[in-house]
């Protein structure tokens, strides 16, 4: 009995142990699983732009939940790490996990980012440059240039840049009289067109407006004009729009995502698809919102630009296109491409 008695100890004690070390595998392996990452986001926006908190807050509420909290985005407004036009390298070198530029901010290494910034007087509708971008291509164009530095690049939106104009435009005269103030491409396609284009910095852009330094102006569209009190001074709203573009841009270190595990690097990618069309669809949405808003509110008017007026600005807009087209044979072959469908849709 004695023996029988030890023996079934023995075999208890085993028993448990076994147990005990198989929970132990149990527990530890969703432990190892568990690990957790934090992202740095330099934005290209102020802490007060509807984009930052729209799309970066937005983009972290997705991340952090999807992942179930095992990747967590710190936010870092417009200047808090670096300036603007520095983010691409940082990106880039993996200083930062990722970042929010505009294309324009990367022309020195990506051939296709004028082209991505938005040729004026090329799109007419939103759904056109969404279609030119993620059923056409030419956003996995700008994927695979931008990979050449370490860079996963996804285009947070495609939207419009409008006008607003103290008085009317109704003819070609009354256009290259004004005075706006503009920046980038834009600024010299208005130059180019004959109106006295000038830049003037964000936060003395009401005051030169009121006080008729500038005739005109565009920030963004209805938001940014809405944001920015220019509808106080300004009452008419320009269209069509100057540009239709992926001004904004989501840019991912790609030695970050390399250290993500592989369903958490599917997780980001599968968001930044989403988040193309989320945010196209729901900026458009607000604008609509802004203008119905600035009409009620403030009387503007909507001044739809003349047939000739545009007709001439396409015109010396095209010339501008050239010029993007002889920056690499990938621009070529995107500017041909980009023809090639606005001839399809009777524009050319």
């Amino acid at each position: 009995m004695t023996l029988l008695t030890n023996a079934r100890r023995k075999l208890t004690v085993f028993a448990s142990a076994l147990t005990l070390g198989l929970s132990a595998t149990l527990v530890a392996a969703p432990a190892a699983a568990q690990e957790t990452f934090t992202w740095k986001v330099q934005s290209h926006w102020p802490g007060s732009s509807s984009s930052y908190t729209d799309s970066l807050g937005r983009l972290k509420r997705v991340l952090e939940e999807r992942t179930d909290g095992r990747l967590k985005l710190q936010l870092f407004e417009a200047g808090a790490l670096f300036k603007a036009k520095d983010t691409f390298d940082a990106v880039s070198r993996g200083i930062l996990e990722m970042g929010t530029i505009s294309p324009s901010y990367a022309q020195d290494k990506i051939s296709l980012a004028g082209i991505a910034s938005g040729l004026p007087f090329a799109f007419r509708n939103v759904w056109e440059a969404a279609y030119f971008h993620k059923n056409m291509g030419f956003e996995e164009m700008l994927r695979e240039e931008a990979a050449e530095y370490g860079v996963y690049w996804a285009t947070d939106k495609v939207y419009p840049t409008e006008m607003v104009v103290k008085k009317p435009i109704n003819s070609w005269e009354d256009f290259t009289s004004l005075k706006i103030r503009s920046s980038g491409a834009l600024q010299t396609f208005l130059t180019e067109a004959g109106a006295a284009a000038s830049y003037i910095p964000g936060s003395e852009l009401y005051s030169a407006l009121d006080s008729g330094i500038v005739d005109g102006a565009h920030w963004g569209a209805s938001q940014g004009a809405f944001s920015m009190g220019l509808y106080e001074v300004a009452k008419y709203h320009v269209k069509p729009a100057l540009n239709i573009a992926g001004t904004d841009v989501i840019i991912v270190s790609q030695k970050a995502l390399d250290k993500l595990p592989k369903d958490m690097q599917k997780i980001v990618k599968d968001a930044l698809d989403e988040q193309f069309w989320v945010r196209t669809n729901e900026y458009q949405y607000k604008e609509q919102i802004a203008l119905a808003k600035a009409q009620a509110e403030y009387g503007v008017q909507v001044n739809t630009l003349p047939q000739d007026v545009q007709q001439k600005l396409a015109q010396v807009a095209q010339q501008l296109w050239d010029e993007e087209g002889k920056r690499s044979e990938k621009a070529e072959k995107a500017l041909e491409m980009l023809k090639g469908f606005l001839a399809d849709l009777g524009y050319l």
